[in-house]
This record gives structure tokens, C-alpha cells and sequence, in this order.
């Protein structure tokens, strides 16, 4: 079981999503053959993350969504974000963020209640929002039909660096239109 850190490190680095500590332990005892106690793979992890908090990497590693996953450094945003935008050749329309937002927070939700909220047929900006797995299909209304019900998925609380939807802007922290003019 030799640089199990670096094995730990890797499947960190390899993850498009955070990784959590079961799937960790899976893989490692796959390649090892041996389990590994939960303990020992905390010290590591925690050993990972405090050598990434070092000034001297520009991301480190953040427990988030239930996982670990390599995050930029919040002093080398602005240089990721505009990395971002260049190569941003598909960004989400009006419509899709109007959507996006409603299923966020009032999950979870089906398409006749974001169409009753936005106004308008929705089953274009809900297929766009599932193909980038920004939302997901959360089971079944018990209303009659028994329509289906959206929640946002793992990679809509990556992409926004939150845990659970309550940690979620509150109406009354958002700023109100005579504050921004």
C-alpha cells in the first residue's frame, strides 16, 4: 500500500464531481485488496487537504457536496473565470436560468409548476437543463398523471460550491432593484 496519498490525491484529481469517502475506499480496495479503515483514509485526507491549503498551490482541496474535490483559490478566480468565458461557447439562456432558478428553489418541482410560475411551456429549457445535468428527475407527483418531479442534481451544487439547497441565497440577501440603481 505505497503512496496510497498519491492514489487518494489522483482520484481526487480525476473526479469531474467531488468524491466521496466510500468511493475512495472502493477503489483503493480494489487496487490494494485490502480495506481500508475509514479512519486512516481521514488522516490522509485531512493530510491532502492541509498540504493543498499551502500559499504556495493556487487550488486546494474542499469538502463539498459530500465529497473532496480540487477547487481554484479564490485569488485566481478572475483568471479562471475569464479562461471560462473564452472557451464558453454555449452559456445558459434567460430562460434556462429563470427555470434553473425556480426548480432550485422550490424543489422539488414539476414542469406544470415552473410553467405556471414562468408563464410559458418549459419543455425545451427542462430537456437543455437535464442534457447538461444541471437538474435531475427526482421521482414522481402524486398528483394526478403522476407528473414527474425536477430537483437540482450533484453538479448544479458543484458548479455552485454549496452543499444542499438551503445553503441557497435567501430573498431577503439579494439585493432589491433600488439597490442596484
Amino acid at each position: 500500500m505505497e503512496n496510497i496519498a498519491q492514489h487518494i490525491e489522483a482520484l481526487i484529481f480525476a473526479s469531474e464531481q467531488s468524491i466521496t469517502q466510500k468511493d475512495i475506499s472502493l477503489v483503493l480496495q480494489e487496487i490494494f485488496q485490502v480495506s481500508i479503515p475509514l479512519t486512516d483514509l481521514q488522516k490522509h485526507l485531512n493530510t491532502i487537504v492541509r498540504k493543498y491549503s499551502d500559499d504556495a498551490f493556487p487550488f486546494s482541496v474542499v469538502e463539498i457536496n459530500g465529497g473532496y474535490q480540487f477547487l481554484t483559490k479564490s485569488a485566481y478566480h478572475l483568471s479562471v473565470h475569464k479562461l471560462q468565458i473564452q472557451r464558453s461557447k454555449k452559456k445558459l439562456s434567460q430562460a434556462a436560468l429563470e427555470t434553473l432558478s425556480i426548480i432550485a428553489y422550490k424543489q422539488p418541482v414539476t414542469k406544470l409548476d415552473v410553467e405556471q410560475i414562468r408563464g410559458v411551456n418549459c419543455d425545451y429549457t427542462i430537456q437543455k437543463l437535464l442534457e447538461k445535468d444541471l437538474i435531475a428527475i427526482s421521482g414522481k407527483s402524486k398528483a394526478i398523471g403522476k407528473p414527474l418531479l425536477y430537483s437540482t442534481s450533484a453538479t448544479f451544487m458543484d458548479y455552485f460550491g454549496i452543499n444542499s439547497a438551503a445553503e441557497l441565497p435567501q430573498i431577503k440577501d439579494l439585493p432589491s432593484e433600488t439597490e442596484i440603481i
